[in-house]
């Protein structure tokens, strides 16, 4: 599968580059083409679209992605070491890919991008929590995106799909499925990178939803989940004490027992909890 395009295998860019992969950036690079191209399949059609791509490295997720017909990409990379790896790359694809040397935590990308827009990346792991945060939390729903295709840390990936019940079910689960349609649809063993993490990683595919799945305003609805969240052995009567006078008025008035604890909350009831509370206001 190295034969996408023209360009050399990436271990062969890598060793010209000097790209060994920094731990200070979350660096772990993926350079089987086999597998980058199936992430890139991972979000669908990509031939009337725009990518926005975080962290690509020596590109080879970027060379995926033109390759599966991408109507133009724009890679957001902070290591100045990979421009002239993706410089290549540009040149093989002529006025498709758009390359800028930045955090992507600085940057509005908006302003180089045209919808539709799709967002496909192996998330640098230091920040791939926080972008996604950022991605479903915009001043402005529906968000520029229409989907998220993003790879993470196994772990990280479950706590987005999580269900009420589970130990990993909280904070990033109810914002992710709250605004989006989540489900894992890869995932990868710690071989497949260069060097290889300790853990196995997942890609996770998410779907904007144009409407939030039950009404809510999402800065009571944070404000709620976080509180109940961090104390999480606690039952919600004591865990949310500090959120609303007469907690328990308020819990009950959502229908929810005082008694419950937050891993046993739907993402409906903390909904319904915190129209409550505002309500309160």
């Amino acid at each position: 599968m190295s034969a996408i395009d023209r360009l050399p295998p990436l271990r062969e860019v890598i060793a010209t580059h000097e790209l060994s992969a920094k731990k200070s950036l979350g660096q772990n690079f993926l350079l089987d083409l086999n597998l980058t191209a199936k992430i890139a399949r991972q979000a669908g059609d990509l031939t009337g679209c725009d990518v926005l791509e975080v962290g690509p490295g020596p590109g080879g997720l970027t060379r995926g992605l033109l390759a599966e017909g991408a109507r133009r990409v724009l890679a957001v990379e902070k290591d100045p070491r990979c421009m002239a790896a993706l410089a290549e790359i540009s040149a093989e694809y002529p006025d498709r890919l758009e390359v800028i040397n930045a955090d992507a935590l600085d940057l509005d990308v908006t302003a180089h991008l045209t919808p539709p827009i799709r967002v496909v990346a192996n998330l640098p792991y230091n920040v791939g929590t926080e972008l996604l945060v950022r991605w479903l939390t915009p001043a402005q729903w529906p968000p520029f995106w229409d989907s998220l295709t993003l790879m993470f840390q196994k772990e990280v990936a479950e706590r987005i799909v999580a269900q009420p019940g589970s130990k990993t079910y909280g904070r990033l689960a109810i914002l992710s499925q709250w605004r989006a349609e989540a489900k894992i649809v890869m995932t990868l063993p710690p071989e497949a990178f260069t060097p290889p993490p300790k853990i196995h990683s997942a890609v996770v595919h998410l779907t904007r939803r144009e409407t939030p799945l039950f009404p809510a305003d999402y800065k009571v609805l944070s404000r709620v989940v976080a509180a109940a969240f961090n104390q999480r052995r606690k039952m919600l009567r004591a865990s949310l004490k500090g959120v609303a006078p007469n907690i328990e008025e308020v819990l009950k008035e959502a229908g929810l027992e005082p008694t419950l604890r937050a891993e046993q909350v739907s993402i409906e009831g903390f909904c319904a909890l915190a129209r409550a509370v505002a309500g309160k206001g």
